[in-house]
Parts: C-alpha cells; sequence; structure tokens
C-alpha cells in the first residue's frame, strides 16, 4: 500500500469562477480546511494529479497555489479548537 504523505494546499485565485474550480480540484483531495487553506493527505500519484489538474485552471500571471510537505515529526502547534491532522481509514470518493 502506498503512503500517503500530509500536504497543506494554500491557493490565491483572482477570478470568481476559476477560484469555484480550484477549489473543487483540491477539496477533492482534501481531508480538512477551511476558506483556500486544505491538508491534503496524498500518495505521489494523486500529488501529480492535483498539481496537474490546478496547473491547468490557474493564470499564472495573477493565481497562486502553493503545495506544502509537512514533515512528519515536525509537532503542530495548535491553538482554540484544533484538532491535529490524522489519515483517514478511508476516504469517501462519490
Amino acid at each position: 500500500m502506498t503512503r500517503r504523505v500530509l500536504y497543506i494546499a494554500a491557493y490565491d485565485v483572482a477570478e470568481p469562477s476559476r477560484l469555484r474550480k480550484v477549489r473543487h480540484v483540491v477539496k477533492r483531495f482534501a481531508t480538512g480546511g477551511q476558506k483556500s487553506v486544505f491538508e491534503c493527505f496524498l500518495t505521489p500519484s494523486e500529488r501529480k494529479e492535483l498539481l496537474a489538474e490546478a496547473r491547468a485552471l490557474i493564470d499564472e500571471d495573477e493565481d497562486r497555489l502553493a503545495l506544502f510537505r509537512v514533515e512528519e515529526r515536525a509537532r503542530p502547534i495548535l491553538l482554540g479548537i484544533a484538532t491535529p491532522a490524522v489519515d483517514p481509514d478511508f476516504f469517501y470518493v462519490g
């Protein structure tokens, strides 16, 4: 079984229709998040797929998408009602 790695996906898209499309792509891979920052547990092939789909949508002169790999050994600092990111036992694809 391919091991999933935690990434943080963050985007800033200038045009509303592109924003909706990029949000839809990122949320398909996300396990949690809000507004324009999401936690994504990805296999290498899912990472490539997410980036390819987003690259096809964004305007590289106006928009940006950043995908940050979270180091496994790093301990998150959580404030408020935040909970640690957890790789779920299964993903529902519907």
